[in-house]
């Protein structure tokens, strides 16, 4: 915090602060800085003056070429017979307000007033964690933001198909989520002072397993087989085979069964008689499961 003394002698109690009197003193009707950068704030003045003060509020900053603040951020710029100016450093929000030149010439004080402002870059303070629904669930996603002037919050969808924004919102509400709205969710805060912030949110849609691929396959007696299961499930499914009602267990001697993320492949190293017949796929997960049957046929 800016420590400095109280103005006791420049501005008599009852005079008005003016801002603009007549031409003089002409000081700067705003300064807007962003934070952290140098605010100059400057006095034109003349040979008619014999005191000068910068001051905030009621404080005295500088009064001629002494300084009567604490702060080091403050220094002297000029004090010549035409400019009065000062600077402040690492200008932070609490910086910011009016700044007075305070002049005094023929025994008359004159004052002129400038407002600085500090602009403060866009920064998300508070977004949603990751989450993870059923689908037909409701989601709730909240983005807080700060920046000096307020920044525009806005949310959109990362995804091939997603379009514009949104929500134009801190808050982005989705009622009974499909598993197409799934994936990640970005929030940007923008406010012209800096580059729009940006963070994001992954949301997972969970549904019941989905078989999508389960064909029949002809092959000839001695030649590899294979048959192939595709499922999209969230959490991926767990496959089984069965063959009529008789489950085929890994390792089974002339079968080899591989199960991935969202397949499963049953394959038959050297196709036999026995082997053709009726084959059903099970994929499950938490929510359900569903299957499919196939035929293992000969050419």
């Amino acid at each position: 915090v800016v420590l400095c003394l109280r103005l006791l002698f420049l501005v008599p109690a009852g005079v008005p602060v003016r801002s603009g009197d007549a031409t003089f003193p002409k000081a700067m009707d705003n300064v807007t800085v962003r934070q952290g950068e140098s605010a100059t704030l400057r006095c034109s003045v003349d040979n008619r003056v014999t005191r000068v003060a910068w001051l905030n509020r009621s404080s005295i900053l500088y009064a001629g070429n002494d300084k009567w603040c604490l702060d080091p951020r403050v220094v002297l710029l000029a004090n010549t017979k035409t400019q009065y100016s000062i600077q402040i450093q690492d200008v932070d929000v609490y910086d910011e307000g009016p700044y007075t030149c305070s002049v005094q010439t023929d025994n008359h004080p004159k004052t002129s007033r400038v407002h600085l402002i500090v602009q403060v870059s866009p920064k998300i303070t508070e977004i949603s964690s990751d989450i993870s629904i059923n689908e037909g669930g409701n989601v709730s996603l909240t983005c807080i933001a700060t920046g000096r002037p307020d920044p525009t919050i806005t949310w959109r969808h990362i995804s091939p198909k997603a379009v514009g924004f949104i929500s134009e919102d801190e808050y982005l509400e989705i009622t009974g989520i499909t598993r197409e709205q799934s994936g990640e969710y970005e929030c940007s805060a923008s406010n012209d002072v800096a580059a729009p912030v940006v963070q994001r949110v992954k949301v997972t849609v969970n549904y019941p397993p989905y078989i999508s691929d389960a064909k029949s396959t002809g092959v000839p007696v001695g030649q590899k087989g294979i048959l192939l299961c595709e499922a999209s499930a969230v959490p991926s499914a767990d496959f089984q085979w069965y063959k009529d009602d008789k489950r085929l267990a890994e390792g089974q001697k002339g079968l080899k069964v591989e199960n991935k993320a969202f397949f499963s492949r049953l394959t038959f190293f050297n196709v036999s008689e026995q082997d053709y017949g009726n084959y059903t796929c099970v994929a499950s997960n938490q929510l359900g499961n569903t299957n499919a049957s196939m035929i293992l046929y000969g050419e």
